[in-house]
């Protein structure tokens, strides 16, 4: 006891003393000004340790291409000095996200759930919501980083350490090429995955497609001219109205596909289903029956998403499961498709359906009714992180897209974050604040949009000039 008395009190004279020679050597470097003291005492504390007075300083755009998308990545400054990365989805407009920044200047992004119903009047379904959801992600970010948190843990804590991911991949024309696609994909690893086969694969053969005369039954996205006689292009216009309908022989076709991807990957691993193509209600069931022996995981998208008493039909007429939910912002039309029984799964985009929070919602809704959730994703690894947090906070969660196997680069836009990102078909979530990843200056500027700059200033959207409130 004595000798740990004389030890203590050895420590306690030897801490003074250096600290009285080391308030020498200060006031001597200084000449006894307090104040660059203090500076110089302080300069390695944390700045961002005080989260009640954080502050929303700026909101800045980096617009990637090719990744293989092209994806606005948001970046939100503050007064303490630490920054968050949110992104808007894949193929919106930077505008969605520079619009709300004068809504957030001054803010503190502790407080996302509020802000987020603050400017989620600003988004809407598909695309449109991607600025909401990127500064969703962003505050996310931020909020983790200030409290020094992984993103999961404000959503509630983690189900799982690793998150699995499924591999999509666009279709090739010839069946047994589009096979060995497949099987390149499962070579990477992975445990899941999904492939794309819809009517357009029919145009070389006569005799399959009803209706295809007069439209341009291959291009389901972009906005080729209008078809004569009918109000729109065939990509623009809804299902039920396009008038297609496949023949015996081209569903047969069709379903060959399936037959020689499954031939090549084997029955181990889960096989999804997207892109079918624009048809009614009547083909997408002869479709899936055809297909129903090879036992995919999902039918994806076979209509669109609001024609829920049409979801329902298709539901109760087939035995694979249907899946849709990647263009729908908020839990609100979720809860309607999942009250009706409308589909077997849900599957948000994140940077659609709302954010983390939002998504996180959606997934314990879908949980309480005993529907799975996968997610969709197509873009950096911004919201791919994002994506990962909210996958691990979520107990029905089933698998994650990944679009960008084929783009070398994708991993090198962020740090922070141990790589490879995905391996054997899983992700580890990251234990790290925030999202856990920083962004890699030089790799972003590689990749940036002609005649856009990294993160370059926006003033011009600093002024709010209008009334918000939607209510009297």
């Amino acid at each position: 006891m004595l000798k740990e008395h004389n030890a203590t009190g050895d420590n306690r004279r030897d801490f003074l003393r250096k600290s009285a020679l080391g308030g020498l050597s200060l006031g001597m470097m200084f000449n006894g000004n307090p104040a660059k003291e203090v500076e110089f005492l302080s300069q390695k504390v944390k700045r961002s340790s005080s989260p009640s007075d954080l502050k929303i300083t700026d909101l800045r755009i980096a617009t990637v291409v090719r990744a293989p998308m092209t994806c606005p990545i948001i970046r939100i400054d503050t007064n303490q000095g630490i920054s968050g990365y949110g992104e808007i989805r894949d193929g919106a407009s930077a505008k969605y996200g520079l619009f709300l920044k004068s809504r957030l200047l001054g803010k503190n992004p502790c407080t996302p759930e509020m802000l987020f119903k603050d400017i989620k009047q600003f988004g809407g379904h598909g695309r449109a919501a991607g600025g909401v959801c990127g500064v969703e992600m962003a505050l996310m970010d931020l909020a983790g980083k200030a409290y020094g948190v992984p993103a999961y843990q404000m959503l509630g804590g983690k189900y799982r350490d690793y998150v699995r991911i499924y591999g999509d991949t666009p279709t090739l024309p010839d069946p047994v090429e589009f096979a060995k696609k497949m099987k390149e994909r499962q070579d990477l690893g992975l445990t899941f995955l999904k492939m794309d086969f819809g009517v357009g694969l029919l145009k070389n053969h006569p005799h399959t497609v009803v209706g295809g005369l007069n439209t341009d039954y291959t291009r389901q996205w972009g906005d080729p001219p209008k078809m004569k006689g009918n109000a729109r292009s065939y990509s623009q216009t809804k299902h039920p109205f396009s008038g297609i309908q496949i023949t015996d022989e081209g569903i047969e076709i069709m379903a060959n596909f399936v037959h020689e991807v499954r031939k090549s990957v084997g029955y181990e691993v889960p096989l999804a289903a997207d892109h079918f193509g624009h048809f009614g209600v009547n083909t997408a069931i002869r479709l899936a029956n055809a297909i129903e022996k090879y036992r995919l995981a999902w039918l994806e998208d076979m209509v669109p998403w609001f024609y829920t008493d049409q979801w329902k039909q298709i539901t109760e007429a087939v035995n694979t499961p249907t899946l849709t939910g990647e263009d729908i912002f908020l839990k609100e039309e979720f809860i309607k498709l999942i009250d009706a029984r409308a589909v077997d799964m849900v599957q948000p985009d994140l940077a659609s359906s709302g954010g983390l929070i939002e998504t996180k919602k959606i997934g314990d809704y879908a949980e309480e009714r005993g529907i799975p959730m996968a997610m969709h994703f197509a873009g950096t690894p911004v919201s791919f992180m994002a994506n990962v947090h909210c996958a691990a906070a979520t107990e029905n969660f089933l698998a994650l897209e990944h679009h960008s196997f084929d783009v070398p680069w994708w991993e090198d836009m962020v740090t922070g974050i141990e790589k490879p990102i995905y391996k054997d078909g899983f992700v580890k979530v990251p234990e790290t604040p925030g999202l856990g990843i920083d962004l890699n200056e030089k790799v972003v500027k590689e990749h940036l949009k002609d005649g856009t700059l990294y993160f370059a200033p926006t003033e011009e959207w600093n002024e709010i000039d209008s009334w918000d409130r939607t209510w009297s």
